[in-house]
């Protein structure tokens, strides 16, 4: 029986969620598929030790990294506090560079997108983390094309994931495309998780909504839409809620949030339809008008422009 090596990088402060969203279903894949080729896993760290998770928790090393040899499958760089650190270590790096060439899949799972970056892989390759990182990792590596919206994205043999349990969509994926849908199905069912979300739904979504707004008159408005979503929330009645023109408020939103009132509405809109989607059996049509949209091709558009699949394809990934 032949295997597949995966090489998961860790380092002191690693975080221990995403070292398991990686080798927990690729485990259950092993477990429940008739694999000629099985998942072989090993954790590597700097000089073999043991290290400190972010809860405090202590994991045993398999193997020193500076002593890890190709070929390998997949190295995957684990996230967690630790991040900066490790990516400023000289040695970690040039490693993970070593390694990453004798491997036929590189990636990294929710901050140690900042060590793929220290080793100049993602140079000129769209790439996400953790959306609370994302500003440090562009300001750091600018050179990075570091998109903070999608759970996961695929540029070539290197993939990067966003926060924590992304890593388990990322994962599934690269079930499906070593063993086919059928296990990835299989496995996502036994680890009770999505069948799957698509790489490029939104980190900001209605299941991981985005901090609170500070500015007060930014936050009425955020609330507002939440809780109005099949309400008129075209600009001008939305600055009335603010107190503000609706040129204000466009300027307000761009710089508190980064997008515009309507850009903001749209996405709120179609991350409701979503979750409607996977926990409702509501029509297409129904989840349209409750979310504000006026027709169910309204929402389609939207849907595909968002989350890049069909309302329907979506559903049946969720079910």
């Amino acid at each position: 029986m032949s295997h597949r090596r995966i090489v998961v990088v860790g380092y002191e402060h690693a975080e221990l969620i995403d070292i398991a969203c990686i080798t927990t279903p690729l485990g259950m894949a092993n477990l429940t598929g008739n694999l000629a080729d099985r998942y072989q896993m090993v954790l590597a760290t700097p000089g073999g030790k043991p290290i400190t998770c972010d809860s405090g928790l202590v994991l045993q090393a398999q193997r020193s990294l500076e002593r890890v040899r190709g070929p390998i499958d997949t190295l995957v760089v684990s996230g967690g506090l630790g991040h900066r650190r490790a990516s400023e270590q000289a040695g970690l790096v040039a490693h993970v560079r070593r390694l990453a060439r004798e491997s036929r899949r590189v990636a990294s799972v929710c901050t140690g997108a900042s060590v793929l970056a220290a080793t100049g892989l993602l140079n000129g390759r769209r790439a996400t983390t953790h959306w609370r990182f994302a500003p440090g990792l562009r300001e750091r590596f600018p050179e990075v094309l570091v998109d903070p919206d999608p759970i996961f994205i695929r540029d070539g043999n290197i993939a990067t994931a966003a926060g924590v349990t992304s890593a388990m969509d990322l994962m599934l994926a690269f079930i499906e495309e070593d063993h086919g849908a059928e296990l990835a199905q299989q496995v996502a069912r036994e680890l009770v998780t999505y069948l799957q979300r698509p790489g490029n739904q939104a980190q900001m979504s209605i299941y991981t909504t985005s901090p609170v707004p500070e500015h007060p008159p930014v936050r009425r408005v955020t609330e507002h839409i939440l809780a109005s979503l099949a309400e008129d929330l075209s600009n001008e009645k939305l600055a009335a809620v603010a107190g503000v023109s609706a040129r204000q408020l466009t300027r307000l939103f761009l710089a508190h949030l980064g997008e515009t009132p309507s850009r903001f509405v749209r996405k709120a809109r179609t991350d409701a339809a979503a979750r409607l989607l996977a926990d409702t059996s509501l029509t297409v049509a129904e989840i349209a008008a409750r979310c504000g949209f006026g027709t169910p091709d309204a929402l389609r558009q939207s849907f595909v422009e968002r989350f890049g699949t069909a309302p329907s394809r979506y559903r049946a990934m969720a079910s």
